[in-house]
């Protein structure tokens, strides 16, 4: 397995993997799965903010992909990310997130960010949990049934792993991200 830049040529893997978690899962709060022209536009515009948008190929079969955003837009949340992460169902416990977490904690790490923070839908997708949880994450909070899909009210879970030495003073108080 080797990890890379997604690029365009991507797109319809990421487009499959994630329209069968919106189809069929709770990890997505989204119900229509978007096209593959509406997941090109996030792409970009993920990367025009000069974060990371990696896939995972397995003999460049994608196989899984993470992405960091902006956590919040306003101006003291600078320092701080929010990862998805997304296996397709045939790649899942075999260490596929575990490895893309990791490649994006390092680079957020070396770009000088703070705090990573994960939002995961739904209390009981234990894969979602679990990874993170292995990479270092703890469970700040449960926001309990605020969403609603396929016929279940769904809580979110918020976690939170510290980036580097947080307790350091930041020189230079200019924007990381764009």
């Amino acid at each position: 397995m080797k990890i890379v830049n997604a690029e365009e040529k991507h797109i319809p893997a990421i487009r499959d993997i994630y329209a069968h978690h919106v189809l069929h899962g709770t990890g997505s709060f989204e119900t229509d799965p978007p096209d593959a022209h509406q997941m090109l536009t996030r792409l970009e515009k993920i990367r025009s903010l000069g974060l990371p948008w990696v896939v995972a190929l397995q003999e460049d079969k994608v196989i899984g992909y993470c992405y960091l955003t902006r956590y919040r837009e306003r101006y003291a949340y600078r320092y701080t990310l929010e990862d998805s992460i997304y296996i397709a169902p045939t790649a899942q416990r075999q260490g596929v997130g575990k490895a893309l977490l990791r490649h994006v904690i390092g680079w957020a790490e070396a770009q000088g960010y703070r705090q990573l923070i994960a939002i995961v839908g739904d209390s009981n997708n234990q894969g979602s949990l679990k990874v993170h949880q292995q990479a270092g994450f703890t469970e700040i909070g449960t926001l309990k049934n605020i969403g609603f899909k396929h016929g279940l009210w769904l809580d979110t879970v918020l976690m939170q792993r510290p980036l580097g030495d947080v307790n350091r003073s930041i020189a230079d108080d200019r924007p990381i991200a764009n």
